[in-house]
């Protein structure tokens, strides 16, 4: 089953090219014969380097040497392409990925886990009595950044019969593989634990550094909370504050970003890390155990079987010593665990309160339009008036108009026969007309500056209520708010 997936999986998978080296360690009872190299591997050199012949075949050893251990790693410590950690994507040709894994008897479950995130971490034996493996994948991608892709990946296979481990290591340059690498040759006589690789990488991830991000994103929470709740300790160059005024578009997008940077790296996944590679610990002690009583017994010289005792209580030492640093990085992760959660929570508080204080913003813009729109609807209304100019034109024209017209009926005569051709009785006319006329504009400018009185007089009764309805709105807002009933104890009452 497990061969016939592997090669579905491959038929699936689509090709980039990498830069491919090689890295081996080997460690011998005679130290003589202790090698450590790195080279570039060429396609025309791969299945000698597989299969260990010509430039890579074996070394004739001294009367009396024994191989110890050794770790022999197909590596691409800068991996360039964009897709090179997108899923179904493969670093080397389908052949070539195929022959690699079967000759180094490498996980056929490694090709399952392109669409993996992590970090993730599995160890299991291969199954194989007669020469059993201890295998492991172990790797770490993410999602593109500037549009490539970044991780890195391992997969291994330990022989408990030779002591070698095998395996393809990948990487990106933002990856920690080209240091692992550097401190798998510094520690090569202890090349023979096959969890000493990803020990060191999982070093390298929870280096100090990964602390001293988690204090950075405090002490800018730090200040975020300063900007927030306005406290004295504001510096007066602070970028939260522009000409005096909160900059709360700056504040918010900090906020996310800071929150961001405490999220990176959650110590919940690394703890789940440890206890896989724990548990794979616990794998390769119990066969190591079981096997080494019956390797090479009573074929090894006395100087061989001394330099094995030697490997061997030296990888007890390491195993002791890894295991205890299992120990001390669930320590570590778990008093980081804390130091996330509080300042998750205090974001979370400052985030609410930011929020408050835009909706108080939002409140007071929404009363400003509000204010401006009853002040549009008044003036509108003032404007109206101009209509009565209009009118004003026609009531002083009305009552000579309306006179004359009376005048002019049969029912006056103001003409004699042998009078002129101007009525004397035209003073009638002027009489009448002139005062009904002032009588009439005299009762409109009373009456509009009456009208105007109360205008004014509604002007200010109208900003009078919009600022009573800011200030009720407000101190509902600061009630639902910033209540210290809410705040503070009511058994101690709050400091002043």
């Amino acid at each position: 089953m497990d061969d016939y997936l592997f090669r579905q999986y491959v038929n699936e998978c689509r090709v980039v090219y990498e830069e491919t080296k090689y890295v081996e360690i080997f460690n011998y009872s005679d130290p003589f014969h202790n090698s450590c190299e790195e080279h570039i591997l060429t396609p025309d050199e791969f299945e000698n380097f597989l299969h260990r012949r010509g430039a890579f075949a074996p070394p004739e050893l001294r009367p009396g040497t024994s191989l110890l251990s050794g770790i022999r790693l197909v590596v691409q410590t800068d991996a360039q392409d964009k897709d090179t950690f997108m899923p179904k994507v493969l670093s080397l040709p389908k052949d070539v990925y195929e022959q690699m894994v079967r000759v180094l008897r490498l996980p056929f479950r490694g090709i399952e886990t392109t669409s993996v995130v992590g970090p993730f971490f599995w160890s299991s034996y291969d199954h194989d009595d007669a020469d059993p493996h201890l295998h492991i994948v172990h790797r770490k991608s993410d999602v593109r950044k500037k549009g490539r892709t970044r991780g890195w990946e391992m997969m291994l296979s330990h022989s408990f019969a030779t002591g070698v481990t095998t395996g393809f290591v990948k990487g990106t340059p933002s990856s920690d593989i080209v240091a692992a690498l550097r401190h798998l040759r510094a520690c090569a006589a202890q090349a023979g634990h096959p969890l000493l690789l990803p020990t060191i990488i999982l070093a390298h991830d929870l280096a100090p550094a990964n602390d001293q991000k988690q204090r950075d994103a405090r002490d800018w929470l730090r200040r975020l909370e300063h900007a927030v709740s306005m406290r004295d300790e504001i510096e007066v160059g602070e970028q939260y504050f522009q000409n005096g005024q909160l900059e709360v578009d700056g504040l918010n997008r900090d906020l996310v970003e800071c929150h961001s940077n405490v999220l990176w790296k959650r110590p919940q996944a690394y703890m789940a890390l440890t206890g896989e590679m724990e548990k794979a610990m616990g794998l390769f002690k119990d066969m190591h155990e079981a096997t080494a009583a019956s390797k090479n017994r009573g074929r090894e010289s006395e100087e061989e079987a001394a330099a094995r005792d030697k490997e061997r209580r030296e990888l007890h030492r390491l195993h002791r010593s890894m295991l205890a640093r299992m120990d001390f990085y669930k320590v570590k992760l778990t008093g980081l665990e804390n130091y996330i959660h509080t300042t998750l929570q205090r974001l979370k508080v400052q985030r609410e309160a930011l929020y408050n204080i835009m909706s108080q913003r939002e409140a007071r813009l929404n009363l400003e339009i509000a204010g401006e729109q009853r002040r549009i609807a008044h003036a509108s209304k003032r404007d109206s008036t101009a209509m009565k100019t209009i009118s004003l034109l026609g009531t002083l024209f009305l009552p000579g108009t309306f006179l004359a017209s009376v005048f002019s009926m049969t029912f006056f005569n103001f003409q004699s026969s042998a009078g002129p051709v101007i009525s004397d009785k035209l003073w009638v006319y002027f009489l009448l007309t002139i005062p009904i006329t002032a009588a009439i504009v005299g009762i409109w400018i009373w009456y509009d500056k009456r009208k105007e009185a109360q205008y004014a007089q509604d002007d200010e009764d109208l900003e009078k209520d919009i600022t009573k309805m800011e200030l009720d709105i407000m101190m509902n807002l600061r009630k639902r708010t910033m209540s210290k009933n809410h705040t503070w104890n009511t058994i101690s009452p709050p400091p002043r």
